[in-house]
């Protein structure tokens, strides 16, 4: 059972919910916070049946999932994610989505969950090959190598020298590696003979095994699999619809490559959703998530995707008017066609009097003030209510545990909450909720910790910064050679006005061998100027020549790497301060952190920390991709020097990014004693010498600035710490200034 499971059926015979239920269509008013319990209580009432919960967006939808896996068990609960891409789109979905999506659907037929969470688009849009069975490799099974590696390759799988990303095998003798599209490590297959010798993950790092598997499932990597069907109709695609021969002719003849999954409303033999799929396995109920949004949410998808193909009309030289093959349903036509046994629709407010609703409320906005805390939760103790505080993590537990029994509440020990929490009186457990609720007809008060602390709670995966687009923008001018990341080399020709959905975007138009492509400027972020001295050759739109040209790079930059020898000199001739250990603060802050450490950003916070507990002064560079997690090494090394009293200053290029890490650097020491200030521009000369006299003063712990902390008349208390980010964008006068700060200082 899950931490929360006891309270699964809380609001599973509750009347509104009765009611629904012996509806066809049926509404029901109730706010956001209360629909994790709710849909868990469906799910407990509607056993051997599936519930597909349909949201606006699919970070509602992922938000829903992550709340509901602290009721029921995480097997109970999938969410199927939407495609990344626009319809047309000639770049190809994540390969994890495409993976996750075909694991979901086949577990629809083999193991079917009992909820299925999605966003709107992911509902309405139709499948390919539906149901398509896993490669299932276990201990001393018999595998042939030739067989796997071809179907492997029939999967999307790419092959490679090295396995580094999701979507690739490669293969060393009698051993395959490959990194499957559900995985988040990759597997090593070493066979002696056709039998399974040792199965393996292993680090994409140092490229060595780690631990010994007993089975692995490896779903395909790409969602359009060329079968028979899918081969016949692009044959026939090539008399019906000429101006995309050299795609047709690509699928007929079995080849995966970028951006095929864009083709799949032309060569799709059916259409169709993931409700068709689920009601051959089992009953179906659908629930709505703010049923008004997400209809005009769906329209939008029709619109746009209509308007597009329209723009794309004279690019494929085709009849604009001319009827083009959908990658979504009408939401109309898909509602009226459902073979659900009811659908349910959930608002937080009423469309009409008279709706059938459940009222609950929410703790409310967080204070910071324990006592008053303490007296609130004290007052329902006395309505005989069970209030539990759902912390993140087991640090933030025990810390609400030591504060309120400080302040004379009774609190049941960690030990005991899994039985405990049917029963009246306070108890902490460990469940991240994004929020929580209070149901006073069945005496349950949920506070979530971000109820009490005010921090939001996320739990999407980190996504990589975008680049500053400012500059491509004043610098491109229409004949320029530009570099797409999927397509490669192509010319920008100038902007375009196209209307889309009713709305009229410009479109950046790039000429490329076989084509021109119309990209968002919104996406701007995929192009980057060509910066090379010759003239370049144009490359081909989904085509292979830009994918042998990265591999050749990739190469020579491993054979560059191999002879790098990094030199670093410190001031050895200065005495800095030794940091202190690590307080019970600094590790239930570390604790807090949203996101899983990956090994090489753990070892860069432990050395870091190591560096500062040394009385030598640290001199260290770390480095990294955008996203790669750069930014919370700093925040550990920022906390940790303000814990000895010491000030710490972050210099950044620009006043865009010192907003963002003022933001971050702001939520992540939220709750703790620490005052952060940002110092750019955007101070009017009041607020900037403010600021100023905080730091002289000692009463700013942290300053977030451009080059502004590097003129005259900056000055500090006691600096324990400079973080230069994007320190290659300084010359080497900042440098030199930066130096100057503080001769001791952490660096």
């Amino acid at each position: 059972m899950t931490v929360l499971g006891a309270l699964a059926s809380t609001l599973s015979f509750d009347p509104a919910l009765s009611a629904a239920l012996g509806e066809k269509s049926a509404s029901i008013v109730c706010a956001d916070h209360t629909w994790p319990l709710l849909l868990s209580g469906l799910a407990q009432r509607t056993e051997n049946e599936i519930v597909i919960v349909a949201a606006p967006t699919g970070l509602i939808a992922t938000q829903l999932r992550d709340d509901l896996v602290a009721f029921l068990p995480e097997r109970d609960v999938a969410l199927f994610p939407a495609w990344e891409t626009l319809p047309f789109e000639r770049v190809s979905p994540n390969v994890e989505t495409m993976g996750r999506r075909l694991e979901v659907l086949w577990r629809i037929k083999n193991d079917p969950p009992k909820i299925i969470v999605t966003g709107v688009r992911a509902l309405l849009q139709h499948l390919s090959n539906t149901v398509v069975e896993p490669l299932l490799i276990k201990q001393k099974s018999q595998v042939d190598m030739d067989a796997l590696i071809s179907t492997l390759a029939r999967f999307g799988y790419r092959r490679e020298e090295l396995v580094e990303h999701r979507g690739e095998f490669a293969r060393r003798g009698s051993i395959i590696d490959v990194f499957p599209s559900t995985a988040d490590t990759p597997i090593r297959i070493d066979l002696w003979g056709d039998e399974v010798d040792r199965l393996t993950a292993f680090n994409v790092n140092d490229q060595r095994s780690t631990d010994d598997l007993d089975s692995v499932q490896i779903f395909p990597a790409r969602e359009l699999i060329i079968n028979t069907d899918v081969a016949e109709r692009a044959q026939n695609l090539i008399a019906e619809e000429p101006w995309g021969q050299e795609n047709w002719e690509r699928i007929a003849q079995g080849a995966t490559f970028d951006g095929m999954e864009s083709w799949l409303p032309w060569v799709a033999t059916d259409s169709e959703v993931l409700t068709d799929v689920c009601t051959r396995a089992a009953s179906i109920h659908i629930v709505l998530i703010e049923p008004r949004r997400l209809r005009d949410r769906a329209r939008d998808l029709i619109a746009e995707e209509d308007d597009l193909a329209r723009a794309l009309a004279s690019t494929w030289a085709r009849d604009p008017d001319q009827k083009y093959p959908r990658l979504h349903s009408e939401i109309e036509s898909f509602l009226k066609n459902t073979k659900a046994e009811s659908i349910i629709s959930l608002s937080p407010v009423a469309d009409s009097p008279g709706t059938t609703s459940i009222e609950t409320s929410t703790w409310g906005q967080a204070t910071g003030d324990t006592e008053a805390l303490a007296n609130r939760i004290l007052r329902f103790v006395t309505k005989k209510f069970r209030v539990i505080i759902a912390a993140d993590t087991q640090s933030s537990a025990q810390r609400f545990f030591e504060v309120l029994t400080l302040e004379g509440v009774t609190v049941r020990s960690l030990e005991q909450q899994a039985t405990a929490i049917t029963s009246p009186g306070v108890s902490i457990v460990v469940a991240p909720l994004h929020s929580g609720c209070i149901i006073n007809a069945h005496d349950l008060a949920i506070i979530s910790e971000s109820d009490l602390t005010g921090r939001r709670r996320t739990h999407r995966h980190t996504k990589p910064v975008k680049r500053n687009s400012l500059s491509i923008f004043e610098d491109l001018k229409p004949g320029d050679y530009i570099v797409h990341h999927v397509h490669g080399v192509g010319r920008y020709l100038g902007m375009s006005k196209q209307s889309m959905g009713g709305v009229e975007r410009d479109y950046m138009q790039l000429q490329y061998n076989n084509g021109n492509l119309y990209v968002p400027t919104d996406h701007i972020d995929a192009i980057r100027q060509y910066i090379g001295g010759e003239t370049p050759t144009l490359n081909r739109m989904g085509g292979s020549d830009f994918a042998r040209s990265k591999a050749r790079v990739r190469s020579a930059v491993r054979e560059i790497a191999q002879e790098l020898v990094v030199l670093y000199q410190r001031r050895v001739t200065a005495t800095g301060h030794a940091f202190a250990s690590d307080t019970a603060w600094q590790h239930e802050m570390e604790a807090a952190f949203q996101f899983v450490e990956t090994p090489d950003q753990r070892v860069a916070i432990i050395d870091t920390k190591a560096d500062m507990e040394r009385e030598v002064p640290m001199d260290r560079l770390v480095c990294g991709d955008v996203g790669f997690g750069k930014t919370e090494v700093a925040v550990r090394a920022a906390f940790k020097c303000i814990q000895d009293g010491k000030q710490v200053a972050v210099l950044v290029p620009t006043t865009l990014l010192a907003t963002q890490h003022g933001t971050t650097f702001t939520s992540r020491f939220t709750g703790y004693p620490i005052r952060v200030e940002v110092l750019s521009r955007f101070l009017t000369s009041k607020q900037a010498k403010q600021v100023l006299q905080g730091l002289e003063s000692g009463v700013v712990d942290c300053v977030i600035g451009t080059h502004r902390l590097l003129q005259e008349g900056v000055k500090f208390k006691d600096l324990g710490l400079l973080v230069v980010d994007e320190e290659q964008r300084f010359g080497v006068q900042h440098k030199e200034q930066m130096k100057q700060l503080k001769q001791t200082s952490m660096f």
